[in-house]
């Protein structure tokens, strides 16, 4: 088999690069439980700070039952270079109103749609993480980032 060598990357880089791919990936793909069944969907992010993800749902999606009944999910961006992040983590619902009100404000979809932050079909995940990993290309190596 003929596989890449990847060029070396040094563990100071990581972080960087992995934020790297995060900012250029705006619909990455979240990995959840349904009973037994692993499901993946694109989603939207309407706020990163770090590797921390919150996710705005609706309380009908099929994702709230299966996050209600176990919360561990992944989150996967790939950029245009092939390099991906997986953010590996615990979603919890945000409760914090100050959070939900900046969130709401920065996102005019959910303002259309939603008419209010109390809407009560509006729920919004935090991706907690505690675990993300970088892989370069198609290197098969991943990178942890240090949390």
């Amino acid at each position: 088999m003929n596989q890449p060598t990847p060029e070396p990357i040094s563990p100071e880089e990581v972080p960087d690069l992995a934020a790297d791919v995060i900012t250029s990936d705006r619909f990455p793909v979240l990995a959840s439980i349904d009973e037994k069944t692993p499901r993946v969907r694109p989603v939207s992010p309407v706020k990163t700070e770090g590797f921390t993800v919150w996710v705005a749902n609706l309380r009908s999606y099929h994702k709230t039952r299966e996050i209600a009944a176990n919360p561990n999910v992944e989150l996967c961006y790939v950029n245009q270079n092939h390099d991906q992040v997986r953010i590996t983590g615990v979603a919890k619902t945000e409760e914090r109103s100050e959070v939900i009100q900046e969130i709401w404000n920065a996102n005019p979809l959910l303002q259309h749609y939603l008419e209010h932050p109390d809407n009560p079909m509006l729920i919004i995940y935090r991706i907690e993480p505690n675990q993300v990993r970088y892989m370069k290309e198609w290197a098969l190596e991943y990178h942890e980032v240090t949390l």
